[in-house]
């Protein structure tokens, strides 16, 4: 609009994802001008007329999941549930029906399941469904916690309750709808979901890399070993304070911690103190991080975002994954060690 703010996105079919179907706002509802609005993605998504065969283990593994098999890392999926099964079907990691097609192969997803796309909880159950898969031959799928995962309890716990936000008031629903949320996510939102999002780790490390959510050093906050910081997430929700749930959030939050002068210090800091000899994130769209997209006027509608792969900077360092699937771009599955 030329108000700068997002229009209400009205899809032809009344979407029930959508978080307002009738394409207005509630009454209160501001968006955030730099915010990523939701995007009806139903002419851009490319399935592949065949899926390759997969073999029923990983090359190279052993019967009962001695040898590890391949490591692969997914970005930011946002509720684009057809996105994320079309990418896993192209590294043969599911088969054409969506189920664990990878035998000991070892899958993390780096976080922000829901919220800006149509069907976050139907997300949210593949990866459940295909983490009992992958455990029954031999590999594993796993997840680590997001921003929009503290944000979604936060909403679900405390609704409309007031948290110092260091700037006045603010709610954890109110912060829900203004980053996307969706209300048919909150109708199927059940104990099983929630329990599964609030005892996810937040950081761990894999062959190497430091695997995180966030561009940012607030987790050295939290601890000064993976486990620290890992149990002391854990204990904030388990106390159940809104304040301080709110502050976790918010840290959880910050970005560009590794984009800009100092960004290779930074991820060195948290290798020292974590382990791994890089650091592969999610949460800021690579767009953003290269500047093409995210300024007052907002992304170039007419060409969008153009990525092809994870983004690799800070020195070599850091390793981006969010792809910008919110914003027309591509929801990144990658296997690592990148090839060089």
């Amino acid at each position: 609009a030329a108000s700068g703010a997002p229009e209400p996105v009205a899809t032809e079919d009344g979407h029930p994802g959508n978080a307002f179907p009738e394409g207005d706002y509630p009454e209160g509802y501001t968006p955030t001008e730099r915010d990523l609005p939701v995007i009806n993605r139903g002419d851009t998504v490319e399935v592949p007329m065949t899926v390759p065969p997969v073999p029923a283990t990983a090359p190279g593994t052993a019967p009962g999941g001695h040898t590890p098999g391949p490591l692969y890392v997914v970005g930011d999926v946002h509720g684009y549930l057809d996105e994320l099964l079309v990418s896993l079907r192209e590294r043969g990691l599911v088969d054409a029906d969506g189920h664990w097609a990878a035998g000991t192969a070892r899958l993390w997803f780096l976080g922000d399941f829901t919220d800006r796309g149509p069907d976050g909880i139907g997300v949210i159950d593949l990866v459940m469904r295909l983490s009992a898969e992958a455990a029954a031959a031999g590999g594993y799928c796993k997840a680590l916690m997001g921003n929009h995962e503290l944000l979604l309890l936060g909403a679900k716990r405390f609704a409309d309750t007031p948290v110092n936000s260091g700037a006045g008031t603010a709610t954890f629903q109110a912060a829900w709808l203004l980053n996307g949320g969706q209300k048919s996510d909150m109708d199927r939102l059940q104990d099983v979901h929630l329990q599964w999002m609030s005892r996810l780790d937040a950081v761990t490390v894999q062959d190497d890399h430091l695997l995180l959510h966030s561009d940012t050093t607030a987790y050295l906050e939290y601890g000064q070993t993976v486990e620290d910081v890992n149990d002391t997430v854990h204990e904030i929700l388990n106390r159940n304070d809104a304040d301080e749930c709110w502050d976790l959030f918010r840290k959880f939050t910050k970005r560009f911690a590794f984009r800009d002068e100092g960004g290779a210090a930074a991820v060195r800091e948290l290798l020292e103190a974590y382990g791994g000899q890089r650091v592969v994130h999610g949460h800021s769209p690579i767009p953003y991080l290269l500047g093409e997209v995210g300024t007052e006027d907002g992304p170039d509608e007419d060409s969008g975002p153009v990525v092809d792969g994870p983004h690799v900077y800070a020195e070599g360092l850091a390793i981006a994954m969010d792809g910008g699937v919110t914003m027309a771009g591509k929801l990144l599955v990658q296997e690592l060690p990148l090839a060089h």
